[in-house]
């Protein structure tokens, strides 16, 4: 985690967080946003295997650098199936490993792309995140608390146990390893919408350009 998460401290896990729909513009104003990712970096922003929430068709992609133990990603997790909800099938969310917080990210890493293998990613991902401050702590968690919490979600876990290690698990943290260093992605989250960088950061910035980009969708 990084100093986003003071900034964010408002923002709790749970549909309670949901209240501030308030806060949502309904006719989509401008927001301010980074500069288009150039051609060559296409590949590094969203990868074949990339988990994806939402329709794979749908025509605006959130991507997000996200790392499972930060507590700021946490936070934000509601917001962004908030903003899923709100626009249905035209918002889809890719999901990028960013490997921030070492040993505990790697292994949290490993166990939702083990998820992934057996098609309970999402479960397995909302009790992972649920449960942060259990298997995240600083101090030491208990060997197998996270896989314990997975299969609570429905991963089965002895088979688990193999696809923890399967080369093609260790190649997928390596190539996203790579592909935060070439993106320039130093915080998580980090969100890019339709391929440029959410900036300034924020939910209300994210809401209002996603609400763009449907709009403009849908025009």
């Amino acid at each position: 985690m990084n100093r986003r998460a003071l900034i964010l401290s408002v923002l709790t896990f749970g549909l309670a967080g949901f209240g501030a729909a308030s806060w949502y513009v309904t006719r989509p104003s401008p927001a301010p946003m980074g500069e288009a990712v150039a051609p060559e970096l296409s590949d590094a922003l969203i990868r074949s295997y990339s988990p994806i929430l939402g329709s794979e068709t749908a025509p605006v992609t959130i991507v997000e650098f996200f790392d499972p133990a930060c507590e700021a990603c946490r936070a934000f997790y509601p917001v962004v199936k908030n903003i899923m909800s709100e626009h249905g099938d035209t918002v889809r969310v890719v999901i990028r490993y960013t490997p921030f917080h070492g040993e505990a990210s790697e292994e949290a890493i490993r166990v939702l792309e083990a998820a992934r293998m057996q098609d309970v990613f999402e479960p397995v991902l909302e009790a992972v995140l649920r449960e942060q401050p259990r298997w995240a702590s600083h101090g030491a968690p208990e060997p197998g608390l996270i896989l314990d919490i997975a299969a609570s979600a429905g991963l089965a876990v002895e088979e688990a146990r193999d696809q923890l290690l399967f080369p093609g698990t260790t190649a997928v943290l390596n190539q996203d390893r790579a592909d935060v260093e070439a993106m320039g992605v130093s915080q998580t989250p980090t969100f890019f919408v339709n391929g440029r960088p959410l900036n300034p950061f924020g939910e209300a910035e994210l809401r209002r350009v996603v609400a763009a980009e449907v709009a403009a969708a849908r025009s």
